[in-house]
Parts: structure tokens; sequence; C-alpha cells
């Protein structure tokens, strides 16, 4: 079992070089769900998801989701 940070949007998964794939073999494993939380919170990402994948099975399990520093909203001027 593997917990992994996936871009909610590209359905990609960050990998251990800071790079996204569409493998999730190549993503960066994390120990916890609040480890891989706080992470995900830093990423230039909009929408993520911190899944369970079970790699046997190929099973993703969504475990919490959130906002990463690349879903700033800008004000709109008038």
């Amino acid at each position: 079992m593997n917990i992994l940070i996936e871009n909610a949007d590209s359905l990609e998964f960050l990998t251990s070089q800071g790079t996204w794939s569409k493998n999730a073999a190549e993503g960066k494993h994390f120990g916890t769900t609040v480890t891989a939380f706080d992470a995900a919170k830093k990423e230039s990402v909009g929408k993520f998801n911190i899944v369970c994948h079970i790699a046997q099975t190929n099973q993703f399990i969504n475990m919490h989701h959130g906002k990463g520093k690349g879903a700033a909203e800008t004000a709109e001027v008038k």
C-alpha cells in the first residue's frame, strides 16, 4: 500500500523528482496521509487528492483532498 499525491485535474502523481506522471508506480510514496497532505499544500498544483494505491490490485482509495498553492484565486479588477 502506497500513499500518493494525485493532481485532481490531470490525474497524474507527484514523483520523487517533483514532476508528474500518469504511472502510479513512479509516484513518490509518503509514510502517512498527514505527511502527504502537508507536502501537497506546498506544491504548485490546484486541486489534489491523497490516494492510497494498492499495487497488487491496482486499486485506488481516495483518502483526502485539498488545494495546493497553485490554486490561489486572483481577484478581478474592474
